[in-house]
């Protein structure tokens, strides 16, 4: 059996800061910039929390205190590179296989001082099964990564 490959989506902004704070934000402070209403719990994140190590957990935590997984993380090398692991498909519902689970690689590339490129790629929809195009093409919309990145952009530079 042949599995298609559903092609994967990039993106890139340039921010005004360096790639240590850049990095520090996208990490450390997603809720502040994270679009709404683009969580999957009953209430609105408190927190959205990446832990700080391969193997850590992406998650919401609701204003109830309840956790919803998002992923992992695959790979941790502040200030340059981080990759997770979505675990969400494309009905949005948490599968905990990683072999069904989606990469985002961001890249976070000094161009100066305080100026850094982050290249965003997601890609590997097709292990989501059915619902990977469906979900490939909500993260490649006008609400998906490019508004995302915006948003970060603009916390970034606080």
């Amino acid at each position: 059996m042949t599995i298609q490959t559903i092609p994967a989506i990039r993106r890139t902004i340039t921010v005004n800061a360096s790639a240590s704070r850049a990095f520090d934000v996208f990490t450390r402070s997603m809720v502040t910039w994270w679009p709404e209403p683009n969580h999957i719990g009953e209430t609105d994140p408190a927190a959205i929390v990446v832990e700080e190590r391969e193997g850590g957990r992406w998650y919401e935590r609701g204003t109830d205190g309840k956790e919803c997984e998002w992923g992992r993380v695959l790979t941790w090398e502040p200030p340059n590179r981080l990759v997770l692991a979505w675990h969400l498909n494309g009905e949005w519902q948490f599968d905990a296989d990683p072999g069904r689970a989606s990469e985002v690689e961001i890249t976070f590339t000094a161009e100066g001082p305080d100026r850094t490129r982050v290249d965003l790629e997601h890609r590997g929809f097709e292990r989501h099964g059915e619902t990977g195009t469906a979900l490939q093409q909500a993260v490649a919309s006008g609400g998906g990564w490019g508004v995302t990145l915006e948003r970060f952009a603009d916390a970034v530079k606080v």
